[in-house]
C-alpha cells in the first residue's frame, strides 16, 4: 500500500479500487485492485499503455465513474461530496471553449452556472488568466488563439472555482512539441503558485519524469499498479534539467518498465 508524502490526510485514498465494463461481447476490467495515496498539495503523472486504465482513474476520482469495487475518499469524504462542493477541477485533451465566448467569459463560466458564485476563488477569472499567461489575450475568441492558449485558458477555466485537486487527461498531447514544453514548464509554475493538487495523466515519458513528484505506472489488461517511481529531481526545474544523468536515469527506468506494461 503507497505511503502518503507527510502527515496529513491524503487528497485521494483508494484501497482496493476496481472498475469494470460489462458488453454484449466481453467484460473489461479497466482498473484491478488499485491501492494509492496522493498527498495534499502532490504532482502525481499517470504513465503507461493505452487501455491501462489512466483517463478511468480518473474519471472515478471526479466522481463520473463509480468504481465497480473497493473505497475512494477525496479530501476525506466521496468522490461525490467533492464534486458538490467543486474540490475537482479538470482539465480534457480537448479544451472546449465556447467559441461564442471570449477567453475571459470562457473562465467565468464556472463561476455563472449552477451555484459556482458561491465558490468564488481567491483569484479572480482575470487573475487566473495573468497566471497561466494570457494576460493581454483575456477579450480574444477561441478562433484567435493557438492551441496552447485555448489549453491556458481551459486550465484558468478549471481553476476559476478553485479546487484543491486538478486533473488533467493529456491536456498537451494534441500540441506541437514546443508549445507542449512551454505549457510543460508553465503548469509546474502554476502548481506552486497555487499549491493544488495535481493528477496528470500523459503518454509521455520525459513529461511524466519532468512534471511529477511521483509517477504512477499502470500496466494493463486488465489495469492495474506495475510501480510506483518517485522522481529524485529538484522542485525548481528548467527543461535544461532533461539533459542530466539523473534525468536520462530516470526515463531510462520509466521506459524499461513501461515495456513491462
Amino acid at each position: 500500500m503507497a505511503e502518503t508524502l507527510n502527515s496529513t490526510p491524503p487528497a485521494v485514498a483508494c484501497r482496493d479500487i476496481g472498475v469494470r465494463f460489462f458488453t454484449e461481447r466481453r467484460d473489461v476490467t479497466a482498473l484491478q485492485s488499485l491501492d494509492l495515496d496522493v498527498a495534499q498539495g502532490e504532482f502525481l503523472t499517470l504513465l503507461g499503455p493505452s487501455g491501462c486504465g489512466k483517463s478511468t482513474f480518473l474519471r472515478v476520482v471526479a466522481d463520473l465513474q463509480p468504481p465497480s469495487k473497493g473505497r475512494i475518499d477525496v479530501l476525506s469524504a466521496t468522490p461525490s461530496a467533492a464534486r458538490e462542493r467543486r474540490d475537482i477541477g479538470f482539465v480534457f485533451q480537448d479544451a472546449a471553449l465556447l467559441p461564442w465566448r471570449t477567453a475571459l467569459q470562457n473562465v467565468q463560466l464556472p463561476l455563472q452556472v449552477g451555484g459556482g458564485a458561491a465558490r468564488r476563488g481567491r483569484r479572480s477569472p482575470e487573475e487566473l488568466l495573468e497566471l497561466v499567461g494570457l494576460k493581454d489575450r483575456m477579450h480574444a475568441w477561441p478562433h484567435e488563439l493557438s492551441g496552447g492558449q485555448r489549453q491556458r485558458v481551459s486550465i484558468a477555466r478549471a481553476l476559476a472555482c478553485d479546487p484543491r485537486i486538478l486533473l488533467m487527461d493529456e491536456p498537451f498531447g494534441a500540441l506541437d512539441e514546443i508549445t507542449r514544453d512551454r505549457l510543460n514548464e508553465e503548469i509546474r509554475r502554476v502548481w506552486k503558485e497555487t499549491g493544488v493538487t495535481i493528477l496528470f495523466v500523459t503518454h509521455s515519458i520525459h513529461e511524466a519524469a519532468f512534471l511529477g513528484q511521483r509517477v504512477l505506472m499502470l500496466a494493463a489488461n486488465p489495469g492495474r499498479v506495475r510501480e510506483i517511481v518517485p522522481v529524485d529531481l529538484p522542485e525548481d526545474r528548467s527543461l535544461d534539467i532533461r539533459e542530466t544523468p539523473e534525468f536520462v536515469q530516470l526515463t531510462g527506468h520509466l521506459r524499461r518498465v513501461l515495456e513491462t506494461c
